[in-house]
């Protein structure tokens, strides 16, 4: 999409006295929505966490004693208060409560190994970490690894073992539930920071800004014509893209969030049918462990469920028993830099007129932008101009507009090299078709996508060459049925050293975290251009077979 702009010149009667001010202009924040919902709904159930249940006048009030809690305990407005929690009641309280304190919120990937957390804790110079015990272990190590190491709060448990000092309940009894929330006086302001693996083995920062938050929210309303009062079913982990901004979303339209310390198959059907379920977000291994739990197994519920899926597009067959059981599922695509999800496969209704097949190839496409997202084209990354829309033009998936990052955190190389010819490179390779519809072909990347999570290929090649009977190691993506894509090592071994498979696996095994470890070590010389590089499009195809 492409337009002009223009501005009214000084002459225009329309630039004479008219200004902003605090009656016609507020910055906007999702904070708002919070404060509105209490209001209005102050006794409607706004979070069931096991046996407890907070009313929307508790919650608010639990969020506003946590923002006067961190401000008492030091924190100052810009300071980075990090997360390393499940998706738990105290997690959902932290999306509000560290930026009423002026804070910034971040939320650290819970899978992530000891040094990387670490880093993450010493780039975002945090200055207070909230830990539930369960990560408390790990979370012990990366501290341990700190020049200075900040203050931790545990979470499950009063005075259970781990590295914090005072109990969450604990801590929230220091804080004031009148506090008065600190509102950005600019929406540019940041609100959290997400690190994301990218393309090297150090993650970047990812900065989010209240407005693109407060936007991405309603976003996701209305691409899901969602209703008031959903109840919706944290199956997205909250620290992916802050939950793909459902924190916000979900208050802002007076929903229920139903928490769930562990995903699993049982007990995700078990809360649609004691609690009403009408709405998830997940990768396509969630919609894995619904359809494969045994039909003994599974409760029955009598609503329609609707799932939020991104990642790899959905199979057919997926397709077809999500629709069984009643659980209609909506293809979404987006990236960390973009708040989670930024464009929709909308649903057309001649589709539904479609054999199965023919649909579901229509479902498997990227889709349209969001309506809050300003600018979608695929474009040549050299010329930055559109290419043809005959769903064989290849290109890269380009976005602009309102909720895209604000850049990465102390990285202004990276930032300008993402936002290059004004639009954020996605690095996507993708076709768009006739009707305006984008589908992702390939990755310019050489990220593996494992069960929602990023694993950096050169990451974990960084450790295959700390083998020392490694000469040289390739990492590539290689299908899997329950985490659509899992690492596949390619290793040339040197001259007269012997090691195999369970060897190396248990090697990386040893320095990265679970997910990012090669589930196949494929021995042999690796194929390369005539200039030496190694031709990972053949490893690719290798490791499908």
């Amino acid at each position: 999409m492409t337009h002009r702009t223009c501005r009214h010149p000084e002459s225009s009667p329309y630039r004479q006295g008219l200004a902003k001010g605090p009656a016609n202009h507020a910055p906007l924040t999702p904070l708002a929505f919070l404060e509105r919902t209490a209001d209005v709904y102050p006794q409607r159930t706004a979070v069931i966490d096991g046996d407890r249940r907070f009313t929307y006048a508790a919650f608010r009030d639990r969020c506003r004693r946590l923002a006067s809690a961190l401000v008492r305990h030091g924190i100052v407005p810009g300071d980075t208060v990090a997360v390393m929690l499940p998706n738990i009641h105290p997690l959902l309280e932290a999306h509000f409560g560290v930026p009423m304190a002026g804070a910034v919120l971040n939320a650290l990937n819970v899978r992530l190994d000891p040094d990387s957390l670490a880093y993450i804790l010493e780039h975002s110079g945090t200055r207070l970490v909230l830990c539930d015990a369960e990560f408390a272990p790990v979370i012990a190590e990366a501290l341990a690894a700190m020049t200075a190491p900040p203050p931790v709060v545990e979470i499950q448990g009063e005075g259970a073992a781990g590295p914090g000092e005072t109990g969450y309940e604990s801590f929230l009894q220091t804080g004031d539930p009148a506090f008065a929330p600190l509102y950005p006086e600019d929406e540019w302001q940041a609100i959290s920071l997400n690190y994301t693996s990218g393309t090297t083995g150090r993650p970047k920062g990812v900065v989010y800004h209240h407005r693109g938050a407060y936007l991405n929210a309603i976003g996701n309303a209305l691409v899901w014509g969602m209703d008031q009062h959903p109840v919706y079913l944290w199956t997205l982990p909250m620290f992916h893209c802050n939950g793909w901004c459902f924190p916000w979303t979900i208050t802002l339209m007076a929903g229920t969030h139903v928490c769930l310390r562990r995903v699993e198959g049982q007990a995700i059907m078990e809360a649609f049918a004691q609690h009403g379920v009408t709405h998830l977000c997940g990768a396509p291994v969630v919609m894995g462990m619904i359809v494969n739990l045994p039909v003994s197994e599974r409760p029955d519920f009598d609503q329609k469920v609707r799932m939020m899926t991104a990642a790899s597009a959905p199979p057919a067959a997926v397709l077809e028993k999500m629709d069984a059981i009643g659980i209609d599922v909506t293809h979404v695509y987006g990236l960390t830099e973009v708040y989670g999800p930024a464009t929709v496969c909308a649903f057309q209704e001649d589709w539904q007129g479609l054999d199965t097949s023919a649909r579901a190839v229509k479902l498997a496409r990227q889709g349209v932008r969001y309506p809050v997202l300003e600018g979608l084209e695929v474009m040549d990354p050299t010329t930055m101009t559109p290419v043809p829309r005959d769903g064989v033009s290849m290109g890269e998936i380009m976005m602009r507009g309102h909720d895209v990052m604000m850049g990465y955190l102390k990285n202004p190389d990276a930032t300008a090299a993402a936002f290059e010819g004004g639009w954020f490179h996605t690095g996507d390779l993708a076709v768009m078709h006739a009707d305006g519809y984008a589908e992702i072909r390939d990755r310019s990347k050489d990220v593996i996508i494992s069960g929602g999570e990023n694993v950096s290929s050169i990451e974990v090649e960084g450790v295959l060459y700390r083998h020392p009977a490694v000469a040289e190691a390739a990492v590539v993506a290689m299908p899997h049925d329950r985490w659509g894509e899992v690492p596949c090592a390619f290793v040339a071994l040197h001259e007269g050293v012997e090691a195999d498979e369970a060897d190396i696996i248990a090697f990386a095994r040893e320095r990265l975290a679970g997910f990012k470890t090669p589930k196949r070590v494929v021995f042999g010389p690796l194929p390369k251009t005539s200039t030496g590089k190694i031709q990972k499009f053949v490893l690719r195809q290798r490791a499908a077979k």
